[in-house]
């Protein structure tokens, strides 16, 4: 029933339709629709009773939360769902308001609210809303949202081909940006849309999806019961397949065994027995095959399962005909093929099983990670220590970490002192000593000492937290490699049936007798055989295992791609402070003459230094303070502008500064000659100390290089790079370090805004370019080359501009993640080379091409093993990865 109540139409303008539920009866009508002409502003309401739906119209805007509390206060509900969206582009107050006016204007937005510090809205709409004309709002009012990135978790999947149509399915749904499907991962990474839509999106396409679980352990439990699960068949399908594959293939095996049965229990009592092992098989275990299989394929879109369904299913049922119907089938036709039906759906589930207990094993990174934070931590409240559940824990709270402890969470020594193992995050095996005002991380492991420590950091914020997302988003890439991949499984199985289709016509028509048993024979195997599981895993799991061994060696790919790109990467250009150096000035020479003491010239040294502020001064005075040496009284300190600086000390006359100083002051430098020679090669510079008007010391101060960074130089030499330095220093300095270490290229004298120039000269004259930094000046570098490495030592932009961050500060970890790059993608080679030639190959065998010349016919069985056989190897295969050792760590041990 529908009932209209209008006033003047002539000047309406606005129209909202809503939803309404629990209306029953035409009363129910009359009552809403008089309660909506109440509204302000209301002119007409039409309610319907069959659809549920009630259409209000005003020469105003409508005000849906008034309308929504008039329906509510006649006893029935208007559904509101709420939405939350991430607002770019606020900068202010004003902003927000402008946001939620916008908002609130707009027809179906029942409430909106705006958060500037979190940049969110929070917006409730009605059912029947317009998503995309409540955004364009947003847009006019020139502020933009971000597309929403949801992860949901795929339950169904068996092969490339799913992967295929998932992905398909998922970017068809409005407002959908991107979307990837992982197949060993059971995840879809989809950027933008709306979470209900892109549910039923994946359901429309033959598959179950739900929001994925934050917690790793319960996708780790989902795993093992699911592994459980086909144990279990796997156990009920080998207890029935084994009697039916002995009654039928044993007679064929061993002649005597066909008499016994022949005269004990008759053949077609034996037919009988297999028809209903066989029935329980295809009822219980591989009743999973034709739930997804059958419908996938009356959607035209077949997946593995149904190669599965339609390959046991007829031989299934021309066994049927064989034991109860013969006198349908031609003469010398009449077989029975229970045991093909029954061992193919063992057998693919004895696959499937090793491959859920491989794929496993594939995401143990993440569980190790996960492991790593400790359950409870012991707080300090009111005065003592007690022990409190980590999401308890908050910023600012006092620890007790002991001897032997798991750091819980992210903090600052306040006191105590020892030495923690970071070899987690750093990939380094060699502890690091702790003091107070350093910063320890959650999940690394305190070694001989007690530590009190300042939380800092906690719950999504920790280091931890943080490596373990971006693990998780590296193994649901999808690297470049896959889109060929991707476009060849979408047909692959429809195809694969096809040839099957082929491979039954031909034999039947041109096959020899008994025709009809070889067509069916031969079109089971080709539809066994060709099963893509192989494919859809080959390139995930490849990607899960590289990036989880990648972050146990402190490699961290931020971007898939990088993963792919790191191979083709024809020169490594580097920043040279705080990457190639220390980043910090050093006192790296010391000499005296023969009348001196080199401690008490040090002492007299540091004690004037310690007046100024130059950064070679802090050098100088760190130097002395780490021999323990005595500070002196300083008197009459004076700066000499351009040469160096003076002072008396303990009554000393003490003079610091260049070689032209010294000559001032009528010293000749010739005794340090040599020295100073040796330091202008190494590009540092000399300075000269005198006492009394004696020559007393030559210094130099410099920002000395790592220890590592040799090593790393000749790894990435060894890997056939060539290596770049490009630094702001002089060009003297830099090519006095490129000297010493080897490098290929130097760009000296460069500001931060050129370094991206720098970058697209090495990109135009060599190709595929990776930058390493560690600054703030090194993330437009980071972000121009084709990959940016960022030290993870340095600071956050230069990490958040990365592709990878190198956990560690130490340049090896950058040939290390060269080489693992290499050694991942060619595994994903080796997989996609196995899993497409393996199918190539087999699918004319097991159509019989070998049959003409050979005699050589596949069984069905055989092609089940075989497809079996080509998924566990390429799980397999991709586990090698887990053993990954880098050249440069491997030759150290």
């Amino acid at each position: 029933m529908m009932s209209v109540l209008s006033e003047d139409k002539s000047t309406v303008k606005n129209q909202l339709s809503f939803d309404v539920e629990g209306m029953t009866c035409a009363s129910c009508v009359a009552r809403v629709e008089k309660a909506l002409l109440k509204v302000d502003g209301i002119q007409s309401a039409a309610v319907n009773l069959a659809t549920e739906k009630a259409t209000v119209s005003s020469a105003l805007p409508i005000d849906a939360q008034a309308v929504i509390q008039a329906v509510e206060k006649t006893g029935y509900t208007v559904p509101v769902k709420t939405l939350e969206w991430q607002i770019e582009g606020m900068t202010c107050a004003s902003c927000v308001a402008r946001v939620e006016k916008a908002l609130k204007k707009t027809a179906g937005v029942v409430d909106a609210s705006v958060n500037l510090a979190t940049e969110k809205a929070t917006v409730k709409v009605l059912d029947s809303t317009d998503i995309a004309a409540v955004k364009k709002e947003v847009e006019k009012a020139g502020f933009s949202i971000a597309a929403q990135n949801i992860e949901l978790d795929i339950n169904g999947m068996t092969c490339a081909s799913c992967v295929a149509r998932v992905e398909k399915a998922l970017k068809q749904v409005n407002g959908v940006q991107s979307a990837s499907v992982n197949l060993a991962a059971e995840k879809a990474y989809v950027q933008g849309g709306q979470l209900t839509d892109l549910i039923a999106a994946v359901k429309k396409a033959g598959y179950d999806a739900r929001l994925a679980q934050s917690s790793n352990q319960t996708h780790a439990e989902k795993k093992q019961l699911e592994q459980d699960v086909l144990k279990r068949d796997l156990i009920i399908a080998l207890v029935l397949a084994v009697p039916v594959f002995v009654l039928e293939m044993g007679g064929h095996m061993v002649p005597a065994f066909h008499h016994f049965i022949h005269s004990s229990i008759g053949m077609q009592n034996s037919w009988y027995i297999q028809f209903a092992l066989t029935t329980m098989i295809l009822l219980l275990p591989g009743r999973r095959f034709y739930v997804h299989g059958v419908p996938a394929l009356l959607r035209a879109a077949p997946d593995m399962n149904s190669l599965v369904a339609v390959g046991t299913f007829s031989a299934y049922a021309f066994s049927c005909v064989a034991t109860f119907m013969p006198q349908l089938l031609p003469a010398g036709t009449v077989h029975v093929y229970y045991e093909a039906a029954a061992v193919i759906i063992a057998l693919i589930l004895l696959g499937r099983y090793l491959e859920a207990k491989a794929k496993g094993r594939t995401s143990q990174a993440i569980q190790y990670l996960v492991g790593m934070q400790p359950k409870t931590a012991r707080v300090e409240q009111n005065g003592q220590y007690i022990e409190l559940d980590i999401d308890q824990v908050q910023a600012g709270m006092l620890l007790e970490i002991r001897p032997g402890e798991r750091v819980p969470v992210d903090g600052e020594v306040i006191a105590g002192a020892s030495y923690i193992d970071e070899s987690m995050i750093s990939g380094e095996p060699v502890p690091v000593e702790k003091t107070a005002g350093q910063p320890v991380v959650g999940g690394t492991v305190n070694q001989n000492g007690s530590l009190t420590v300042r939380a800092t950091a906690v719950g999504q914020d920790s280091v931890l937290s943080q490596i373990i997302q971006l693990v998780e988003q590296a193994q649901g890439a999808k690297l470049p490699i896959q889109t060929l991949v991707d476009k060849v499984t979408l047909w692959f199985v429809p195809i694969v049936m096809l040839l099957a289709a082929l491979t039954f016509v031909v034999w039947y028509f041109i096959g020899p007798e008994p025709s009809l048993t070889y067509a069916l024979v031969n079109a089971v195997a080709v539809l066994i055989i060709a099963c893509p599981c192989a494919m859809g895993l080959a390139t995930p799991t490849s990607i899960m295992v590289g990036t989880g061994r990648g972050a146990e060696l402190g490699v961290l790919f931020r971007k898939g791609e990088a993963l792919q790109l790191l191979k083709e990467t024809k020169v490594v250009a580097v920043d040279k402070t705080g990457t190639l150096t220390e980043g910090k000035p050093k006192l790296t020479d010391f000499q005296v003459t023969e009348r001196f003491n080199e401690h008490q010239v040090l002492s007299l040294t540091a004690s004037v230094e310690a007046k100024s502020e130059h950064p070679i001064a802090h050098a100088i005075v760190q130097a002395a303070q780490e021999l323990g040496l005595d500070f002196l009284d300083v008197s009459e300190f004076d700066s000499i502008t351009g040469a160096g600086i003076k002072a008396r000390v303990n009554g000393q006359q003490v003079h610091i500064g260049a070689a032209r100083l010294m000559l001032e002051l009528g010293l000749n430098t010739d005794a340090f000659a040599v020295a100073a020679a040796a330091l202008g090669e190494q590009g540092k510079t000399p300075l000269y100390v005198s006492i009394d008007q004696q020559l007393a010391a030559i210094i130099a101060v410099a920002d000395p290089i790592k220890e590592t960074t040799f090593s790393a130089i000749q790894a990435l030499h060894d890997q056939g790079l060539k290596v770049a330095m490009i630094t702001g220093d002089n060009l003297h300095t830099a090519q006095a370090i490129a000297k010493q270490l080897h490098i290929d290229e130097v760009i000296a004298e460069v500001l931060p805004d050129e370094k991206v120039t720098a970058v697209k000269k090495l990109q135009q004259e060599f190709g595929c370019t990776a930058f390493v930094g560690d600054g703030i000046n090194d993330a437009p570098a980071l972000a121009q080359a084709d990959v940016g490495l960022a030290i993870g030592t340095g600071t956050d932009v230069a990490i958040e501009a990365a592709d990878v961050v190198l956990m560690s500060g130490n340049l090896q970890a950058v040939p290390t993640a060269i080489g693992l790059s290499t050694a991942t993608i060619n595994n994903i080679r080796q997989n996609l080379f196995w899993a497409f030639v393996y199918n190539a190959a087999l699918i004319p065998v097991a159509a019989g091409a070998l049959y003409p010349m050979f005699g050589i016919l596949l069984s069905p069985i055989f092609a089940a093993a075989a497809m079996a056989l080509s998924s566990v190897f390429v799980i397999s295969n991709a586990l090698r990865l887990k053993r990954y050792q880098p050249t440069w760590m491997a030759q150290e041990g």
